[in-house]
C-alpha cells in the first residue's frame, strides 16, 4: 500500500504549488483535477516521489466516491487531504446560469465533504493524518454579487473548524487557510479582476507556506497576509445588516 497526500485542483495555481511544496517534503501525491494532461505534465516535474494521476470532475454528484474507488482500486492510503479545488461566481444572482451556481457548490463543498468522509475514519482508525480546506477571506463575510461563492467559503470555513475542534486529541489535524486575492486564473475563470478584494495580491508559494505551516501547528484556520487581518477579524464583528450593506458598496464595482 502506498501512503500519499491527495490534492484536488492541483493543475495549476495554489493546488499545484501544493503539489511541489509537498514532493519536496518527501510526500507521495495523488494528484486529482479534470485536465489529465495538465497533472501529467506536474507530475513529470516531481522528482523522488510517487505520483499517481486521477482524472475526475469534481462537480458530478458521485464525483468523491469515484475517487475513493480509484484510490482502493491502486491500494493508495492518503494521510494528507488538500481540499483546494474551488472556483467562483460573481454578479447579480439572478443573472447568473443555475448550473453555474450548482457546479460551483458541488465543487466548493459537495465534493470537499465526500472526500473527508472518504479519507477520515482512515486517519482515526490510524491516529495520524491531516486534511487542508482551501477558503478564503470571504468566507468570514456576507458578500454581496458573491453570493454563491462566499457562502460556500463560509461553510469551508465553519466546517473545518468543527472539524478541528471534534478531532483534538485524536491524532488528526484539520485546517482552513483563508487567503484573500491571489495571483491565480481564479480571475480569469470568475471573468474580472475587479474581484480580487482585500489586502495585497499574494502568491500561491505563500499561501501554502502558510497553510503548511499552520497544519503543523495545529492552528484550527490561518489568514495568510497581514493585509488580510481587517476582512477576517474586525468586519465580522459588526451587526451583520450593517456588515452586508457596507459590502454591498465594496464589493459592487464587479458589476461595472
Amino acid at each position: 500500500m502506498i501512503s500519499a497526500a491527495l490534492v484536488t485542483g492541483a493543475s495549476s495555481g495554489i493546488g499545484a504549488e501544493f503539489a511541489r511544496q509537498l514532493a519536496a517534503r518527501g510526500h507521495n501525491l495523488v494528484l486529482v483535477a479534470r485536465s489529465v494532461d495538465r497533472l501529467e505534465a506536474l507530475a513529470k516535474e516531481l522528482d523522488g516521489v510517487h505520483v499517481e494521476v486521477i482524472g475526475q470532475d469534481l462537480a458530478e454528484p458521485d464525483a468523491a466516491r469515484k475517487v475513493e474507488e480509484e484510490l482502493r482500486a491502486r491500494d493508495i492510503q492518503v494521510d494528507l487531504l488538500v481540499n483546494n479545488a474551488g472556483f467562483g461566481t460573481t454578479g447579480r444572482f439572478e443573472e447568473i446560469p443555475a448550473e453555474r451556481e450548482r457546479d460551483e457548490l458541488m465543487v466548493n463543498v459537495v465534493a470537499l465533504v465526500g472526500l473527508t468522509h472518504a479519507v477520515l475514519p482512515g486517519m482515526v482508525e490510524r491516529g495520524t493524518g491531516g486534511v487542508i480546506n482551501v477558503g478564503s477571506t470571504a468566507g468570514f463575510n456576507i458578500a454581496p454579487y458573491f453570493a454563491t461563492y462566499g457562502s460556500s467559503k463560509t461553510f469551508v470555513l465553519n466546517f473545518s473548524l468543527a472539524l478541528w475542534s471534534e478531532l483534538r486529541g485524536r491524532g488528526v489535524k484539520v485546517l482552513a487557510v483563508t487567503p484573500g486575492p491571489v495571483e491565480t486564473a481564479f480571475f480569469d475563470v470568475i471573468g474580472t479582476r475587479k474581484a480580487a478584494i482585500g489586502g495585497r495580491m499574494a502568491t500561491p508559494r505563500q499561501v501554502v507556506e502558510a497553510a503548511l505551516k499552520g497544519l503543523e501547528r495545529d492552528r484550527g484556520y490561518v489568514v495568510p497576509g497581514m493585509g488580510n487581518f481587517p476582512m477576517a477579524h474586525l468586519m465580522p464583528r459588526r451587526p451583520r445588516k450593517m456588515l452586508a450593506r457596507i459590502s454591498r458598496l465594496v464589493t459592487r464595482s464587479v458589476l461595472t
